[in-house]
Order: structure tokens, then C-alpha cells, then sequence
């Protein structure tokens, strides 16, 4: 029997959709050069139906990646033809995000403290919240200089990044305390390779040394004033809470600690002991899992606290050692 049929049916309106969506990326796959607009509009449908988030801004991201080009020349030249070359190019970046890559191992960038880093599926994209970190290590050291007169500044630190992947807290730290000694560990090699190619690009390589370590393994003690680290701190546990993104796309270790997520610390913060001066001190990122757990592991040092990031959730653990 012929099914009848109504405009509002949930089966005409998804055809329709999806005719029109289809005609819509045409615009991608022909040879006739497409307006910037269009091309634009037609990314945002397909990131859409792709449950990609914030699709414009992926679209609008990978458009300036292809071009070359800012966001404020999107706006301004919204009939600008795209070449097929472009357009081959940007339907290319489209598929890899459509099927889950994060858009910074695409475009091969992420920003971080307002500096540009290489970024590639050996490492973890840089995040915001992980800033809190740089933040932290800026105000103890400031706090060092706490009696001591206003002209003498307080003397360089000597730090250490613990797992640095794409070195971005090490070079962030370099940048703050030129020309202070900075170290900086990681025990994959191709992650250490990415993070000596972005102290090179912001011209500090003179200034960080890397180490291929597990955490501090190979590093000298008792000769540090501030271990700093954005270390595995998810359980596996919690694996389906993560944004399937990172589960498929990131590197694992840099992600999962275990089964409970302070594996890892744990193994961390008696190390860090070990390579911190007396007064030194250990900052870390946690996450609000599992901050009550990293307070329990740090008891022994002084003057233990906590620091929310914007959203309000525990994201820094700092400890000094006695």
C-alpha cells in the first residue's frame, strides 16, 4: 500500500533538507568557481550535519587556514571567488573535520599565552585553562620578593615543565623569565620534536634544555624552584565523559593517567620532592575529580592550595616543600 503523504511529515522534511543541503555542496565539488559566502554557508551545513561543534567557527577557521587570511577578510570580501585549487583545499580540510580531527592538528596551530604553536597528533592541544598554570608560577615568584627591597627584583627562577609535549608552558615560561634556565621533559620523542620546533619559531632555544625522561627521571636534584606540569590526570573511568575528539584524536597518554587519574601524580609529586630546592615549589593541573585525591598525596608540603579556573572548577594544585 502507497503511504500517503503530507508537506509537514518528517519524511518529506528530511528529504527536502537533505536535497537541499546536497545542493548546496555542490558549490564544493564542481569546477566553477564558488563565492567565499557560499562556500562558507555550505561548510557550516555539512560541519552541522556532522554534529561538529560550533560549526561556523570551524568553517570560518578552516576557510582563513585556506586562504591564508584573517577573519576580518572573510567579512570584507564576501563575493571573493574561491579557485578550484582553494576549493579542492578546503573540501580536503572539511573531511578531516567532519569525521572528528580536531581543527588545530588540521591547520597544524594552536594559540597559547597570545603565542602561536605547532600543534600534531603527537602532542595535546594547548588549552586555556592550563594559562592558570603560567598565572600560578608568575605570583609565587613575585611573592618570593616579599621583603626585599623594591629595586632588587627577585632572581630568575630555575623550572622544569614535566611531559611538555608541544612545549608550550616551557616556551610561555621562557618568555616571562628570559633569560632564565628553563628544562623541560617528555618521554615521546616525536612530542619533544614538535616542542624544540616551537622554542626554535619563538627564537628560545638557547633558552630551554629538553630532556627525553619519564617525568624527572633524568633531571638533577635538588636543583629546582618550580616544577610545573599539565600531567595525564583523567581516570579511565571517566573515558565517556571525555569529548569523543580527544578520545579518538589525542594522544592517550597525555590524556588518561589510569584508572583513577592521579597514577600518574602520584608518581610525580615525590620526584618533584626529590628535584625541588628547600622553598621550591610544585605546581600542577588537576581537574575537580580528583583535587581532594591530590591534596591527600601532598600532604607533607606546606602551604597546599587550590585554584579555580574561570568556570569555577579546581585546575591548580601548588605545594611547597618544606
Amino acid at each position: 500500500m502507497r503511504r500517503r503523504c503530507f508537506d509537514s511529515c518528517r519524511l518529506c522534511s528530511d528529504a527536502l533538507f537533505r536535497a537541499a543541503r546536497k545542493a548546496r555542496q555542490t558549490f564544493l565539488c564542481s569546477n566553477i568557481p564558488v563565492p567565499l559566502k557560499d562556500a562558507l554557508t555550505s561548510a557550516i551545513d555539512r560541519l552541522t550535519a556532522a554534529e561538529v561543534g560550533s560549526p561556523r567557527m570551524n568553517a570560518e577557521l578552516l576557510m582563513m587556514f585556506t586562504l591564508g587570511c584573517d577573519r576580518a577578510y572573510l567579512f570584507a570580501h564576501p563575493e571573493r571567488k574561491l579557485t578550484v585549487e582553494e576549493q579542492a583545499r578546503y573540501e580536503a580540510a572539511l573531511n578531516q573535520r567532519a569525521r572528528g580531527l580536531p581543527a588545530q592538528y588540521i591547520t597544524g596551530h594552536q594559540e597559547f599565552w597570545g603565542l602561536d604553536f605547532i600543534v600534531s597528533p603527537a602532542v595535546l592541544i594547548p588549552r586555556p585553562e592550563t594559562e592558570h598554570l603560567i598565572e600560578t608560577v608568575l605570583r609565587l615568584h613575585e611573592a618570593s620578593n616579599d621583603g626585599n627591597p623594591a629595586s632588587l627584583p627577585p632572581p630568575l627562577p630555575r623550572i622544569v615543565d614535566v611531559g611538555t609535549g608541544s612545549g608550550c608552558i616551557a616556551v610561555a615560561l621562557a618568555k616571562e623569565f628570559s633569560p632564565a634556565e628553563i628544562h623541560a621533559t617528555d618521554n615521546s620523542s616525536a612530542a619533544l620534536e614538535v616542542a624544540r620546533a616551537n622554542a626554535a619559531r619563538h627564537q628560545l632555544e638557547n633558552h630551554i634544555q629538553f630532556h627525553e625522561s619519564d617525568l624527572l627521571q633524568n633531571v638533577e636534584a635538588s636543583s629546582f624552584d618550580f616544577v610545573v606540569s599539565n600531567p595525564p590526570y583523567v581516570g579511565e573511568s571517566e573515558a565517556d565523559e571525555v569529548q569523543l575528539e580527544v578520545r579518538k584524536f589525542e594522544p592517550r597518554n597525555a590524556v588518561f593517567a589510569g584508572p583513577t587519574g592521579v597514577e600518574v601524580i602520584e608518581r610525580l609529586i615525590p620526584q618533584a620532592h626529590a628535584a625541588l630546592k628547600p622553598g621550591g615549589w610544585l605546581v600542577i593541573e588537576i581537574s575537580g575529580t580528583i583535587a581532594d585525591r591530590v591534596k591527600h598525596v601532598l600532604a607533607g608540603w606546606e602551604r597546599v592550595h587550590i585554584t579555580n579556573d574561570l568556570q569555577g572548577i579546581p585546575r591548580v594544585a601548588a605545594a611547597k616543600k618544606s
